[in-house]
């Protein structure tokens, strides 16, 4: 073996791989079931059969669940991903008993609203719509720890940093999912924030292609900051 082989040898064992130097997550509790609903963004094209390889799509969820599974696979975590292309609340609402109710997660996340908006799903209708699938979440397991995503927009064409979505209505749906956050106690995980800032280091195009839906880049930054607030909501 050459060399500069062994260099880089030398070089791994020196350094071990960074997700097995990952802290454990409260809210992950041994042989928990961390399921995500919401609409495209969430189902990152994910496989229909149990084809281990795309079950889970190719985005924030799967960062989500390959960092953890290999960091901690003594504790059995299973994740799981229901998020179905273009959903709106209303979909939600139709599957949230066999998609969401009848799979028992101890961690619900959710990000769903972009489509509400789109489509004009009245802002008081995606509340209240929106508040009873929570009701119903918290009733069938009361310790369920719920996690909410705020729906987020950014102008992928924009040269300057972005402050905020450009859409007035993605912001009410924004303030709405604040509000249902704080009175179910639930974390709120601000994506339109994290991209605002990554939009700093690297024009937008290079975190969302199309307006709506993240590059591997920016769903790497989703998958982050989900993390992050997860840890801080529950901590040890």
């Amino acid at each position: 073996m050459p060399a500069r082989n062994f260099a880089w040898l030398a070089l791994l064992c020196a350094f071990p791989t960074p997700v097995l130097a990952l802290e454990p997550v409260a809210a992950f509790t041994p042989g928990a079931r961390v399921l995500f609903q919401g609409d495209s963004i969430t189902d990152g094209n994910r496989g229909r059969s149990a084809d281990p390889n795309h079950i889970l799509g190719h985005g924030y969820v799967f960062i989500t669940a390959a960092r953890h599974g290999a960091a901690f696979p003594e504790t059995k975590l299973e994740f799981m991903n229901r998020g179905v292309s273009g959903n709106t609340v209303l979909d939600l609402e139709k599957r949230w008993q066999k998609e969401t109710l009848d799979l028992k997660p101890d961690v619900l996340s959710i990000l769903i609203g972009v489509n509400d908006s789109g489509r004009k799903v009245p802002l008081d209708q995606y509340e209240q719509v929106y508040d009873k699938l929570l009701s119903d979440a918290r009733a069938a397991n009361p310790q369920v720890k719920l996690v909410l995503c705020e729906p987020f927009l950014l102008n992928h064409q924009a040269k300057e940093p972005a402050k905020g979505s450009p859409n007035v209505d993605v912001v009410k749906r924004q303030e709405i999912v604040a509000k249902l956050a704080q009175k179910h106690g639930a974390a709120l995980v601000h994506f339109q924030k994290v991209l605002d800032d990554a939009c700093q280091r690297a024009p937008a195009s290079h975190w969302i292609w199309d307006g709506i839906h993240p590059t591997y880049s920016g769903h790497q930054i989703l998958a982050d900051e989900w993390e992050r607030v997860v840890r801080e909501k529950w901590k040890p």
